[in-house]
């Protein structure tokens, strides 16, 4: 892959990462102000999180001039709609009074976090990031009052990390 194309796939996906990250910091929002209307946005972020993941898998297919889109088509179809029936148990789960709408934010959080951080194993560390992310948020919204700034801070810390890493891997191979 040459410089130009390394470049762009960078940009994409680093892209892709910070929009996540900022998708994932308004449903913590959403979600300490309305659990209910939380739940709701947390679905939509599911199906958002399924086409991106479909999108970078589909940009690395074509990068590699294979032509598998059916093929992760419906292996992304799977994951994201295993992932969606999970999220959809805890919801049954708070209408049967087993989990209230508080405590079951954080098990969402927990789901997403699996399913994108093992979706990450297939399409690229940054999306495993995300998920990593998702799963401190859920622990950090446990035990913090201040888990706004303690999980954007933990934001800005994965995002400056990719970029310098990014930045490093370059130079590295520009020395070689």
């Amino acid at each position: 892959m040459n410089s130009l194309n390394e470049k762009r796939q960078f940009q994409v996906e680093e892209g892709v990462l910070i929009f996540l990250l900022l998708l994932s910091l308004a449903g913590i929002i959403i979600t300490d102000y309305s659990p209910l209307d939380g739940y709701t946005y947390w679905l939509i972020i599911v199906l958002i999180f399924a086409v991106l993941a479909i999108f970078i898998a589909w940009l690395q297919d074509k990068q590699h001039n294979l032509d598998n889109f059916a093929d992760i088509l419906k292996e992304q179809a799977m994951h994201w709609g295993a992932s969606l029936l999970t999220i959809g148990g805890v919801f049954l789960l708070q209408k049967a009074e087993l989990l209230t709408e508080i405590n079951g934010t954080p098990v969402i959080l927990l789901i997403l976090s699996l399913a994108t951080i093992l979706d990450g194993i297939r399409i690229g560390w940054r999306f495993s990031l995300v998920g990593f992310f998702l799963g401190i948020s859920a622990i950090v919204i446990a035990y913090s009052e201040y888990f706004l700034l303690v999980t954007s801070l933990i934001a800005l810390l994965i995002v400056g990390f990719t970029i310098a890493l990014e930045f490093w891997l370059h130079k590295k191979r520009n020395l070689s």
